[in-house]
């Protein structure tokens, strides 16, 4: 594990690999995985658990209840929320917050806001600015606010045609309880 000389990482709970860059806050209790890389001005409390090969760049809130499985992207300036009806004078922990599950391989593009008790599905594929407000299936393309399905993507990024195939790497897809799955 990499940590920045201005960086400040309190977990024991820390993978090979991870770097952990300039200003940046891992606290303690926090679980992150191998091969991360948390950047500039990031904050992960101590309840949030990120798996293998997460980037969060810079700027982004991972809050207590926040579960991000492997190979997630979370681009700058992303935002988790993890209380409901957050007031001032309620100190809610534990249980009391709602929970909230980014798939493997999600990404979740600049400036992005997700609103807790969502689970963004495996590699669906978020746009810059939208507010999640409610699940997102597995492969879905989602943008706006709320974010609305635009389309369908692949594992690689590229959006699918109609007929649920990759124009770049040819992978075809077909729909299955959680959105879709790739064939094969």
């Amino acid at each position: 594990m990499f940590v920045h000389p201005m960086g400040l990482c309190e977990s024991d709970s820390v993978g090979a690999g991870t770097r952990v860059w300039a200003f940046a806050h891992v606290l303690p209790g926090a679980r992150v995985g191998k091969d991360c890389n948390i950047c500039d001005g990031a904050f992960v409390e101590n309840e949030a658990v990120l798996g293998d090969n997460v980037t969060v760049k810079n700027n982004v809130l991972v809050y207590n209840g926040v579960t991000c499985e492997d190979n997630v992207f979370l681009g700058p300036n992303a935002v988790f929320t993890n209380d409901m009806r957050p007031r001032a004078h309620q100190k809610l922990g534990g249980d009391q917050l709602l929970p909230t599950l980014v798939r493997e391989g999600a990404t979740l593009g600049a400036g992005v806001v997700v609103v807790c008790g969502t689970t963004i599905g495996r590699n669906a594929f978020v746009g810059a600015g939208s507010v999640v407000a409610r699940d997102v299936p597995a492969h879905a393309f989602v943008v706006g606010n709320p974010a609305k399905r635009k389309g369908w993507v692949c594992r690689c990024a590229t959006r699918l045609d109609d007929d649920l195939r990759c124009p770049s790497c040819g992978t075809e897809h077909v729909p299955d309880g959680d959105g879709l799955v790739a064939k094969g």
